[in-house]
């Protein structure tokens, strides 16, 4: 009989062939199945995915109910819930035990994001005596300026550079390719780095074409990205929690912010759905109370 480590794996490959879903989905999804298997074993229940029953799910979200928030029970479910959708999709089950699981209800979350002043103080903050430091401007500019996830901006390659047409080709989710404009400070910075730091690295094989290199000459980690901006933001005691992904947050905001529209901010981003971009219009009711009075001919 085929084990629930056969039946992940199979699930994993479909992921990644069928879906084309990267490295990082795919151990997302497949974390929540994990995490059911280990329930599993826990309370010493013997069965297959195949033969796994509604009351033994039930029994599952309940615990886990009372160690994670809301949000994350919703994430859990949805993990789950296409793990099974798979499983009928092979003809391994004929129905879903999570059929009457209800996802809680979780609300919007709305993204944190930094004042341009903050942009600003972070990126002053960096030690430009170092050549760390001359890549790491270059770094937070293109993930600010460009709106990257910290997954392209790691990958972005030196080939994905059109400078002279004020573009660079971004490899997002999926595989899929975006062309995000670029402006003339970021393009200043990113030549400043790739002639006068990059040129003096180890450049190891196969890193040849990656643009930001660590110091032993290969591509950064999203670890070492993270490290760089908390490292930053501890420096200027910013009294907020952020990651790369408050500079793609900002980035989208301060565009809104500014009058762009969302299909436009929604093609930079590379959001499937422009649901996905409306997140966006969290923007604080004097925002919006300062847009009508400036802009309604009713004021």
């Amino acid at each position: 009989m085929k084990t629930w480590a056969s039946y992940i794996k199979e699930y994993q490959n479909y992921l990644k062939l069928e879906r084309g879903l990267s490295q990082n989905t795919i151990a997302n999804y497949t974390f929540d199945v994990e995490k059911l298997v280990l329930f599993l074993i826990q309370k010493e229940i013997d069965c297959s995915p195949i033969q796994i029953s509604e009351e033994v799910i039930q029994q599952f979200i309940y615990e886990m109910a009372s160690q994670v928030n809301p949000r994350s029970q919703s994430r859990l479910i949805s993990g789950l819930k296409s793990f099974f959708s798979y499983l009928i999709f092979e003809d391994y089950r004929n129905d879903t035990p999570l059929e009457l699981i209800e996802v809680p209800k979780t609300g919007r979350k709305l993204p944190d994001t930094l004042a341009t002043d903050e942009i600003d103080a972070l990126i002053l903050a960096i030690d430009l005596s170092t050549p760390e430091g001359e890549r790491n401007k270059a770094m937070l500019e293109t993930l600010y300026s460009c709106g990257l996830r910290v997954s392209e901006l790691i990958t972005l390659k030196l080939s994905d550079l059109f400078f002279e047409e004020g573009f660079i080709k971004i490899t997002g989710k999926g595989n899929k390719q975006r062309f995000v404009p670029v402006g003339k400070t970021t393009i200043k910075l990113i030549a400043l780095y790739v002639n006068q730091i990059r040129v003096h690295l180890p450049v190891q094989k196969s890193f040849e074409d990656t643009l930001f290199l660590n110091r032993r000459g290969k591509q950064l980690t999203r670890a070492m990205i993270f490290t760089i901006i908390k490292d930053l933001a501890l420096k200027i005691n910013l009294n907020k929690t952020i990651s790369p992904h408050t500079f793609r947050h900002s980035f989208a905001t301060h565009l809104l912010e500014n009058g762009a529209d969302l299909r436009s901010i929604q093609m930079m981003l590379g959001h499937e759905s422009i649901t996905t971009t409306e997140v966006y219009m969290h923007l604080d009711r004097k925002f919006l109370s300062e847009v009508l009075h400036n802009y309604h001919p009713r004021k």
